[in-house]
C-alpha cells in the first residue's frame, strides 16, 4: 500500500484538488480559480513524466488563466449588469461562435504539429483536441458562458481515455466523474440564468 501510494500520491493530490474545483465551478463559485491556480501547477509535473507533453503544456495556460478568470469574475461586466451583481451567467452570442471555431481547429493544428514534432507522444491527435478544445472552454468559463459545460463535457470524456491508457488511474476516474457533473452543471448554471432573469426583471419592474 505504501509502495502504491508512494508511485500515485501526485495523481491523488491533484485528483483531490479536481474534486474540489469541480464542485466549486457546479457551485459558480469564484473561489474555483484560486484551485485553479494551485492545481494546474502540479499537473505539470504529473503530465510531463506520463509523456502527455501537450496537458502539461496547457496545465502553464491554465495557471495563467485561472488569474485571468478570477479577475473577470471579479472586476468584469456585461451588457445589462446591475452595479454590484456578481458577473451573471449568460449564453455565448452567436457572433462568438465562427471566431472560437476557428480557434479552435488553429489551436489543434499547431498543437498537433508540436506534439509530432518536437515530442514522442504516443496520442498527439486525442492529446491535441483535448487541449485546443480546453482553450476555448477555459476562456467560456471565464466569460461565465453556460456553453463551458458543453465544452469540457467533449474534453472530459477523450480526457478519461486518455488517463486510462496512460496509466494514471485516478485521474481518469475524476474525469468520469467530471463527464456526469457536467451534465449536472449545464442544469444547475441554466436555474442559476433563469434566477438571475426573474431577479432582474422585478428589480426593472
Amino acid at each position: 500500500m505504501t509502495a502504491y501510494l508512494s508511485l500515485h500520491w501526485l495523481d491523488i493530490l491533484t485528483t483531490l484538488l479536481g474534486l474540489t474545483y469541480i464542485v466549486l465551478e457546479y457551485r459558480a463559485s469564484i473561489f474555483l480559480w484560486l484551485v485553479g491556480i494551485v492545481m494546474p501547477l502540479l499537473d505539470i509535473w504529473l503530465y510531463f513524466s506520463h509523456g502527455l507533453y501537450g496537458d502539461a503544456a496547457m496545465a502553464v495556460y491554465y495557471t495563467g488563466a485561472a488569474l485571468y478568470g478570477y479577475a473577470v469574475w471579479r472586476f468584469g461586466r456585461k451588457h445589462g449588469q446591475q452595479q454590484g451583481q456578481a458577473l451573471p451567467i449568460t449564453r455565448m452570442r452567436r457572433r462568438l461562435y465562427l471566431p472560437a471555431t476557428v480557434f479552435f481547429f488553429v489551436a489543434w493544428g499547431v498543437t498537433y504539429w508540436v506534439l509530432r514534432s518536437f515530442t514522442n507522444s504516443t496520442v498527439p491527435l486525442l492529446d491535441a483536441f483535448t487541449n485546443a478544445l480546453s482553450f476555448v472552454g477555459l476562456w467560456a468559463l471565464a466569460r461565465k458562458y453556460i456553453e463551458q459545460w458543453a465544452f469540457w463535457l467533449v474534453v472530459d470524456v477523450i480526457s478519461c481515455y486518455l488517463y486510462i491508457v496512460k496509466g494514471i488511474p485516478f485521474k481518469a476516474g475524476l474525469y468520469g466523474l467530471y463527464v456526469v457533473i457536467a451534465v449536472a452543471g449545464y442544469y444547475k448554471w441554466k436555474q442559476m440564468m433563469q434566477q438571475q432573469h426573474e431577479q432582474l426583471s422585478a428589480h426593472q419592474q
